[in-house]
């Protein structure tokens, strides 16, 4: 057993969308985790206004990023590195983030780690169930995001089987529950309206799930087009919208096929563990069928807890640490926010990384 100071301390910053996320951990351990969302502030738009985003990112971070520091009980001269999500994620948000994690980078003088928002979300159960399999099947489904990703190491090498070809999960339950008139976000009322309703009343279609379709790929716009569809009749018929039971059939369509993909995936790999990640992994029934399908497989599964599953700065200090144990590059100052960085780069390296590190701790800002 290592000494646990021996393990790798490490900031993660996280700006990617509507959330400011600042972790810290110790190598798979969590420290602290502070959030700051600014959900109510796009609820009135339906939707995340990226203008909003990123100056509500820019008042929250330097106070959430002393809440995590008084939280986890360190100084921030005792990290050994900064991480932030360089992308994928709105480009004006994530430069809030990574220009954070510069300038707090340089003034400590450690060293600075852009890495991917979805590697991230992988990464993150580490902090939970312990260190990643290898290789780890990923199932991640957000609102920006539906893939099956296998990675035989989460620092360089993540390989997409398939992802979403129109709407991703999360957008889909948004837009139904905008149709049911049920605010924003829309994943967790649905979550909620679906535990009391009937998830075989309504046959809603299952999307690229016949013989000639791609095995891992995902497209839920039909299945939203279906639902709308089914709701404006019932209303121009004059007729009460069943919501709970609406609710219950369009999530059991979703995550049937997320689910059913996933372990044909695990199946066709030979991958005895399915992790599965973002923000939809929250939900409820998702957790559910997937715990009975794996188990019904043989596949061991790992979901991490709902807090953990929404985008936060644990998941990219989680990542950051284990560049950090691994050895692996960082990234230059000149590191840019990348708004669709792919998914088969889990970190962006430093071209030509001289020691600027040690260049700037020698006049460190904060001694």
């Amino acid at each position: 057993m290592t000494d646990s100071r021996d393990e790798p301390l490490v900031l993660g910053i996280e700006t990617s969308c509507d959330e400011t996320g600042v972790g810290i951990v110790r190598g798979t351990t969590l420290l602290a985790d502070a959030v700051a969302s600014s959900v109510d502030e796009h609820a009135r738009f339906g939707g995340v206004v990226p203008e909003v985003a990123s100056r509500a990112h820019l008042e929250a971070m330097i106070p959430t990023i002393q809440r995590a520091l008084k939280d986890a009980g360190v100084s921030a001269r005792d990290l050994d590195g900064i991480a932030v999500t360089a992308g994928p994620g709105l480009a004006g948000a994530l430069l809030v983030g990574v220009s954070a994690a510069k300038a707090y980078a340089y003034a400590l003088g450690k060293p600075l780690y852009g890495v991917n928002h979805l590697a991230s979300h992988i990464c993150v159960d580490q902090l939970e169930h312990g260190p990643l399999p290898e290789p780890t099947m990923a199932l991640l489904v957000s609102g920006g995001h539906s893939s099956l990703l296998l990675s035989s190491d989460i620092t360089s090498d993540v390989r997409p089987l398939g992802a979403t070809i129109d709407d991703a999960a999360g957008e889909a339950f948004d837009k139904i529950a905008r149709v049911l008139n049920l605010g924003f976000p829309g994943g967790p009322v649905i979550d909620r309206y679906a535990k009391e309703g009937d998830p075989t009343a309504i046959a809603f279609p299952r999307g690229l799930t016949g013989p000639r379709d791609p095995a891992y790929d995902f497209s839920f716009s039909g299945l939203k087009t279906s639902v709308a569809r089914w709701i404006e009749a019932k209303r121009a018929a004059g007729e009460e919208v069943p919501v709970r039971d609406v609710s219950a059939s369009f999530q059991e369509a979703v995550v049937d096929v997320l689910t059913r993909k996933a372990v044909r995936a695990c199946k066709d790999e030979g991958v005895d563990h399915l992790m599965i990640g973002g923000g939809v992994a929250a939900n409820s029934r998702l957790r559910a069928l997937a715990a009975e399908r794996c188990e019904a497989a043989g596949i061991r599964l790992r979901v991490p807890r709902p807090k953990l599953c929404t985008d936060n700065g644990a998941m990219v200090a989680a990542l950051g640490a284990e560049m950090v144990a691994r050895n692996r590059t960082p990234s230059d100052w000149d590191l840019s926010a990348d708004s669709s960085l792919p998914v088969t780069d889990p970190h962006v390296p430093g071209q030509h990384h001289h020691d600027h590190v040690h260049e700037v701790s020698k006049e460190n800002l904060y001694s």
